[in-house]
């Protein structure tokens, strides 16, 4: 017997079965909860991030950005503490494509090396092609990738960069072992 301060088992089942319910048929779309998206850069901004990673720390006898899985840490920090940041990511990666295609009428992805160097350093100066850019926001969104860059390749791995401790071992850091294992 239930006096109604208390939720029975059975009662608790009833409630949560609907609720499961009702996510998954979709009856809660229009409500303002919503379970966060699996990734938060779709696989051509992924992609302009990887190549702009490689850019700023580029590959040699260690890892480089792409390789360091800054792309995932940058990922995986935008569906959670970064997530301030989303809008700025998708609109300075889709301006800086612009401004490649518009700059040298082909994409970023296909420019060389040298090319994409040249282009950021547009960027970082803020004086990027006109009408695409306002004056600033170049500067600023290549500041707030570099310093998300440089997390991910420096910080510890269970933030989603790092990949095989790369930076640590080229730093030559020490970092914790529990037999034989490494621990992050």
């Amino acid at each position: 017997m239930s006096d109604g301060r208390f939720v029975t088992r059975r009662r608790f089942i009833q409630v949560s079965s609907s609720a499961a319910a009702a996510v998954s048929s979709g009856l809660l779309d229009g409500c303002a909860w919503r379970f966060q998206p699996a990734i938060a850069l779709g696989a051509d901004e992924r992609r302009l991030v990887e190549a702009v990673a490689d850019q700023i720390i580029p590959p040699d006898q260690d890892a480089g950005g792409k390789d360091a899985g800054i792309a995932d840490f940058i990922d995986i920090q935008l569906r959670g503490p970064y997530r301030r940041f989303l809008r700025a990511y998708r609109d300075g990666l889709a301006r800086l494509e612009e401004t490649s295609r518009r700059v040298h009428q082909r994409s970023f992805l296909a420019l060389s090396f040298d090319d994409q160097t040249a282009l950021l350093g547009l960027l970082e100066t803020g004086q990027p092609q006109p009408g695409i850019w306002k004056k600033g926001e170049s500067a600023e969104f290549f500041r707030l990738i570099c310093g998300h860059c440089m997390q991910g390749y420096y910080g510890s791995p269970r933030h989603g960069g790092n990949r095989r401790l790369v930076s640590w071992k080229m730093l030559r850091l020490d970092y914790p072992q529990v037999a034989g294992r490494v621990v992050v």
